[in-house]
């Protein structure tokens, strides 16, 4: 099924964020069918963050619209916060709580029932069960992650969205991450959006890539057609093909 036949749950037409001079995401329109896996892509300052922080309701934009499951986000975002979550071993959770506490609140904040029972599945299914009462500052780089993960699936989201999902994490927990993420889209029809610089990871997981440039979306596509239409091996090539374009290499 190809996207355009898919239930839209994600819209953006013309999103906007200027901050004073910096126009930091420009004119981004593009839309995530239900239980598509997207990869937004770009260098540093190419404007992924801010276009996360604005589909998270954190920055307003400057301009433009979001609809989220067919409702206007911007004007109206708590009416859909339950059904979405977020991820990103950049943004430090409380160090002081323990495993179990952090996702505790962040369960209770969610809404979500049987608060224990969901956090023993979920500390199952990221293998978090011997961390579960030790303080979050007393972790390590790729167990912080796995927890920020816990932390983002306690509500059994919708629609996700990741920053670097697998940074700090061994080859082999990362495949078994990227597995977790596929069964969970399929399982629960749900809608992931991602930004990575793991060119491979995008190219296993992903249907979809949106590549970002200067604020703009500036290509867009499956990992195969992007390789068709680059004749190209391999996504980090495109990548770097088309950084060689803007620096006129």
């Amino acid at each position: 099924m190809c996207e355009s036949t898919l239930k839209p749950i994600l819209q953006t037409d013309n999103l906007t964020k200027r901050f004073s001079r910096v126009l930091a995401v420009d004119h981004l329109s593009f839309t995530l069918g239900q239980g598509t896996i997207t990869a937004l892509l770009g260098g540093n300052g190419a404007g992924k963050t801010t276009t996360l922080s604005m589909l998270l309701g954190l920055l307003t934009p400057s301009s433009g619209s979001i609809r989220l499951f067919d409702q206007d986000f911007i004007g109206n975002r708590f009416s859909v916060l339950r059904k979405m979550n977020f991820s990103s071993p950049y943004v430090d959770l409380p160090q002081r709580l323990t495993v179990r506490e952090n996702l505790t609140v962040y369960a209770k904040l969610y809404g979500v029932q049987n608060v224990a029972e969901r956090i023993d599945q979920v500390s199952c299914e990221f293998r978090l069960n011997e961390l579960l009462d030790r303080r979050l500052r007393k972790l390590s780089s790729g167990q912080k992650t796995r927890v920020s993960l816990a932390k983002a699936l306690i509500n059994r989201p919708e629609f996700l969205l990741l920053d670097e999902p697998t940074a700090s994490l061994d080859p082999d927990t990362t495949s078994w991450i990227r597995d977790f993420l596929s069964n969970y889209r399929d399982s629960r029809e749900a809608t992931i959006l991602f930004a990575s610089h793991d060119m491979r990871e995008v190219e296993l997981l992903c249907d979809n890539v949106l590549l970002m440039k200067k604020g703009k979306l500036v290509e867009q596509g499956s990992p195969s057609q992007l390789l068709d239409k680059y004749d190209r091996e391999n996504l980090e090539q495109v990548f770097l093909e088309l950084s060689k374009e803007e620096t006129g290499a």
